[in-house]
């Protein structure tokens, strides 16, 4: 008996991230057949590329091509597609239903509107040859198109809208309801699903009980509800809830693109990984609206395998290309210092510049200001020795609930205790119960308050620490204190945490000011 053939798994397919540029997308026919149809229609909807204001580089054909954006190619502009990527223009239409086999023969035009694009801008009379007659391979391709779109039209949804003007008011009334939960939970930042989300939960969610208050306080809903609950329209479903958060995403990003229209603007991106140890790549626009207003957009999170300059720089493109932005529309652009980002010849920064010079770059002030302190600190003896111990200072005295209990305590005696002597002045936000604060490398300013805790408690902490000298449970704890308190004691630790405590206290005011929203170069550049 011959053992059975492995099947060849299928692999899903995110509509949402589909290649924007037609030089960079995939053959139609190395999907699998059950998804060309869904991809179809999602490359339809979105209509052919056509980045708006494209500068075409300085190329044989560059004088030529710019007529993109004239009335010469207004009658084609329901197909014709541009690739920045191979420099070229495509058929929209060909390459999602031209035959496979007429492709391989050459039928038609072959390949060139399709995988390599008609480059030959001079011969205007090839375009009028493409589109042939009506019963041409071209032709028949869009008449595809449209069979395509007007099936979706008649679909179970459509069909089901289009029985009277009651259902399509009672429908618009359940979908309202829904989307006025989706967008209120957006707004919020909450999450939409909860652990049990059964009939007999006590907590079905946050969507779902949104939508069940929502309905016990809107009569109108509450009716249409009722009327529907025991069919399977009810717009509660997650995959419901997931499309209403897709329409809402991009809708808003056709407001920030509407926004932006032909102006120029800045990137800032930043990778970091995420909890299921993905790296994912984040980034925003920067740009001025109509009113002159700096406006500060996100557009996109992707998932990068590598975070290499080259593998970066193409997760952008496909980023701005699904936006219909154009790598030389940038005229700046900010992340962070490391190497695969700013690098002289290789980085991110300098791969933008080859593509776009006038793409200036900006490393963020205040992020320079904190790497410098921090470097600084770390190949100065005392400094690091400062913090060293600043760090086992907080963490043996915050190591259980008891010991910051006490700590609290304490502070809290002697600050009545000053209080009574005039030695305190006491008002409005004034002598407010803390606790120690940890440092961080990457919180900015966290060095100064955590110094800054440390000074305000310095006799508190101490006695804390000869409770835990005396108490301690195992000898490290004991020695660990006794080494912590002749440390704070010394004459080196109390002159440099006094002079840390000046000299980042006029950083920090530096660094406040850079992060203003509305601090301009000029003015940052002085400050430094």
């Amino acid at each position: 008996m011959e053992p059975y053939l492995k099947r060849k798994e299928r692999v899903e397919i995110d509509i949402n991230n589909l290649a924007s540029d037609p030089g960079l997308r995939l053959p139609i026919w190395s999907y699998d057949v059950n998804d060309r149809d869904k991809i179809r229609r999602s490359y339809l909807l979105k209509g052919p590329h056509q980045p708006r204001s494209y500068q075409f580089p300085q190329t044989l054909y560059g004088n030529i091509a710019r007529r993109f954006n004239s009335k010469w190619f207004d009658e084609y502009s329901d197909w014709l597609e541009y690739s920045v990527q191979k420099d070229a223009i495509f058929c929209l239409y060909c390459y999602l239903f031209k035959p496979q086999e007429q492709i391989i023969k050459g039928q038609g035009g072959g390949d060139s509107f399709i995988g390599e694009g008609f480059r030959n801008w001079k011969k205007k009379e090839k375009l009028l040859c493409h589109i042939g007659d009506h019963n041409s391979i071209h032709n028949k391709a869009r008449q595809k198109c449209e069979d395509l779109m007007k099936k979706q039209e008649h679909s179970l949804p459509a069909l089901w809208l289009s029985k009277d003007d009651k259902n399509k008011k009672e429908y618009r009334i359940m979908l309202t309801a829904a989307i006025d939960c989706v967008r209120f939970l957006l707004r919020q930042g909450l999450s939409f699903h909860g652990h049990d989300e059964s009939s007999n939960s006590d907590n079905r969610g946050n969507y779902l009980e949104l939508f069940d208050f929502l309905t016990d306080h809107n009569e109108e809903i509450k009716t249409v509800t009722s009327a529907y609950a025991s069919s399977n329209l009810k717009l509660t479903s997650p995959k419901v809830q997931k499309e209403i958060c897709i329409a809402a995403s991009a809708e808003t990003l056709r407001y920030i693109m509407k926004d932006i229209g032909n102006s120029y603007f800045s990137i800032i991106v930043d990778e970091s990984r995420d909890v299921s140890t993905k790296e994912q790549l984040a980034i925003a626009v920067r740009y001025v609206d109509k009113l002159g207003q700096v406006i500060e957009r996100f557009i996109g999170i992707k998932h990068v395998t590598s975070t290499n300059a080259i593998t970066l720089k193409a997760a952008i493109e496909d980023i701005l290309a699904k936006h219909s932005l154009s790598i030389q529309m940038i005229r700046g652009q900010g992340y962070d210092g490391a190497s695969n980002m700013r690098g002289e010849f290789h980085g991110f920064k300098a791969l933008i510049l080859n593509d776009n010079p006038q793409a200036f770059y900006v490393h963020c002030f205040a992020h320079q200001l904190q790497l410098c302190l921090v470097v600084v600190a770390k190949n100065n003896w005392q400094v690091k020795h400062l913090f060293e111990f600043t760090s086992r200072i907080i963490n043996t005295v915050g190591a259980s609930c008891k010991r910051s209990d006490t700590l609290k305590s304490i502070q809290h005696d002697k600050v009545l205790l000053h209080l009574k002597n005039g030695n305190l002045m006491s008002g409005k936000g004034l002598n407010q119960e803390t606790n120690l604060q940890k440092s961080s490398d990457t919180r900015w300013s966290s060095h100064l308050y955590s110094l800054i805790s440390i000074m305000r408690m310095y006799a508190s902490v101490i006695e804390v620490l000869e409770i835990v000298k005396e108490e301690g449970v195992h000898d490290q704890q004991s020695v660990e204190a006794s080494v912590l308190i002749d440390t704070m004691e010394s004459f080196d630790f109390i002159f440099t945490m006094h002079l840390m405590i000046d000299i980042l206290g006029i950083t920090n005011e530096l660094s406040q000011s850079l992060q203003r929203k509305d601090q301009d170069i000029e003015n940052a550049m002085k400050l430094v």
